[in-house]
Parts: structure tokens; sequence; C-alpha cells
């Protein structure tokens, strides 16, 4: 399959890691589009795969007078194949995503949820099987503690750009996020790699040495 455009989301959901897709950003000459923090995968050891929707956070130390105003307005505004990527710059000030958030954006056919800072209700997400990738777990409620000050624009996570529309994949080993530029090509890369290292694996499995195989297939 050479076509990108045939490569739909479910059949990278079946096919695709996010270390198989950094490899192909990789080769596209783009070397650090994955976080170095610990998005740890606290529901789910599923692959999350779909598309940014992105909300930028800021703490905050005073009475909200419209709490959770932009961050309801974010999660109401999701489409199916969504990931809500939280850019709070690493914050451990409060738990911003938890069950009901979860609930909600679960029912516009959002997929999940990419936190840089902390999330709460890991119990129930679990048990509603909801992806949610997070730096910690905090207890504390995000109300005059933290909230969404911009929703649909560019945001960065440790350094690297999350932009709406963005193709983001997720899983034990961390997250990574193809630009739209080079979805494409890196699509296409990362199908092929996936399918080559199918065959070095059974390869291997039938004896073949690990040098051998890398030199009859050139994929590791």
């Amino acid at each position: 399959m050479n076509n990108p455009a045939e490569i739909t989301l479910p059949m990278m959901r079946q096919a695709f890691t996010s270390a198989v897709v950094s490899d192909a950003l990789d080769a596209e000459g783009l070397l650090r589009q994955s976080p170095r923090l610990a998005l740890k995968p606290w529901t789910t050891n599923a692959v999350l795969v779909g598309r940014c929707k992105t909300t930028l956070w800021a703490e905050m130390a005073h009475p909200d007078p419209k709490p959770y105003e932009l961050e309801l307005l974010a999660v109401d505004s999701c489409k199916p194949d969504d990931v809500l990527i939280a850019a709070a710059n690493g914050s451990l000030r409060s738990g911003i995503w938890g069950e009901l958030l979860s609930t909600a954006a679960k029912n516009t056919g959002c997929l999940g949820v990419i936190v840089d800072g902390a999330v709460r209700d890991v119990r129930q997400m679990r048990a509603m099987d909801f992806p949610c990738f997070a730096l910690a777990t905090i207890l504390y409620d995000s109300k005059d503690r933290q909230r969404v000050i911009d929703i649909d624009v560019p945001v960065e996570i440790d350094g690297v750009r999350f932009s709406p529309g963005d193709l983001v994949v997720a899983d034990e080993d961390g997250v990574v996020v193809v630009p739209q530029k080079v979805e494409a090509a890196v699509v296409r890369r990362a199908w092929a790699k996936v399918h080559a290292e199918n065959e070095v694996r059974d390869a291997i499995r039938k004896g073949m040495k690990a040098a051998t195989a890398f030199e009859t297939f050139g994929v590791l």
C-alpha cells in the first residue's frame, strides 16, 4: 500500500507504535517530535492514534469568576478521532482532567487525552476505558488553581509543538506528534517499516542471525 490516503486511522491503530512513527520522522529529518517527559499511560495499554485538539493552560492564584469556561468549550467542541492535548507546562498544581471531562469528551468521539501536568479520577477513567496520558496524579481540583487560557492554537510540550489537526501517536513508550506538512511521507514510511519489521521478526524466529537479518532486510 503506497498511497497514504488509503491508510486510515483505524489501520494505524492496528499497526503503528510510537517508536515506529518516531523512526519514520527521523528518516524525514525531524529528530525531536517526542517530549522527553514521562507522559505515563494511566488508564490503558493500548495505542492512542488521533488528531490533536489543543488547549493551553496557566496557573492562577485568585478566584476565577468563570471557572472551567474554556475547558468546557474545548471539550464540547471535540470531534470524532480527536485527542485532547492539555499543555500545562508540567504543572502539578492540580489535577486538571478527570472523570467528568472524560465522560463529556468521550460522548463527542474524542479518543483520549494527553496532559502535560496532572490528572485525577484515574480509577474511573480506567473503568471507562478512556486513554489518559499524564505526568502524575493530583487530587486537587483545578478551580482557582489552573485554567485554560486558549484553545485550538499551537502549543508546546517540552519544546515539541502540537498543532490542531496534527497526527499524534501515544503508547507505553511515549508520545510522538507528526506535523501535517510531512504526514503523508511519515505515514508511508511507518507503514512500510511495520511490515518490514514483521518480515525481520519472522526470519529471526526461524533462526536467522540478527546481523544477517539486518543485511538482508535493512531494518532493525
